[in-house]
C-alpha cells in the first residue's frame, strides 16, 4: 500500500507515492535524484546520510519517509543558495577539510545545523556536534578548524 507523502526538499514542495517501508535516504536518492546524500552503512553509525529535518540533523537511513511528512528536508544541495556556496563548505575547502568527501554532506549539515543553534561554539561543542559523522581521513582537526573559520564568515554576513 503506498502513501501520498507531501513535504518540502531544499524549499521545494514534492509530493510522492512512497511505500511504508522506504527510507528518507532511498527516497532523497532514488525517486529525486538528489545523490549527495550518501549511503553509508544503512545503520545509522556513520552520519554520511546526515540530513536537516526542520533544522535538525538526521540520519536519513534510520528515518521512513513517511515521518517527514509536513517538514522541511534540507540536504547538501540545498546549502548553495544563488550559485554561492555555504560558509561552511568554503571553509572546509580552504582547510583541507575534504579529503576522499564520502562524510562530506553529513558534516556539512551537523556544522551547519550548530552554527544556526550556537553561532559561536567552542571546539568541545564543534566536536560534541560531528560525534554522529564519522571520517576515516582527516582526522576532525581540519574539520573543527573549518567550522570554526566558518563562524567569522557568517558572522559578517
Amino acid at each position: 500500500m503506498e502513501y501520498k507523502l507531501n513535504f518540502s526538499v531544499n524549499k521545494q514542495p514534492v509530493d510522492l507515492l512512497v511505500e511504508p517501508h522506504q527510507t528518507l535516504l532511498e527516497i532523497l536518492r532514488d525517486n529525486l535524484f538528489l545523490i549527495g546524500t550518501k549511503d553509508g552503512c544503512g545503520t545509522g553509525d556513520c552520519g554520511s546520510c546526515t540530513v536537516l529535518v526542520d533544522g535538525e540533523p538526521v540520519c536519513a537511513c534510520l528515518m521512513l519517509a513517511v515521518e517527514a511528512e509536513g517538514q522541511e528536508v534540507t540536504t547538501v544541495e540545498g546549502l548553495v543558495t544563488d550559485s554561492e556556496l555555504h560558509a561552511v563548505q568554503k571553509a572546509l575547502i580552504a582547510n583541507g577539510g575534504v579529503q576522499c568527501g564520502f562524510c562530506t554532506p553529513g558534516v556539512l549539515l551537523s556544522s551547519v545545523a550548530l552554527l544556526t543553534r550556537n553561532p559561536q561554539p567552542s571546539e568541545v561543542e564543534i566536536r560534541e556536534a560531528l560525534a554522529g559523522n564519522l571520517c576515516r581521513c582527516t582526522g576532525y582537526d581540519k574539520i573543527v578548524r573549518a567550522v570554526q573559520e566558518a563562524t567569522k564568515e557568517l558572522e559578517h554576513a
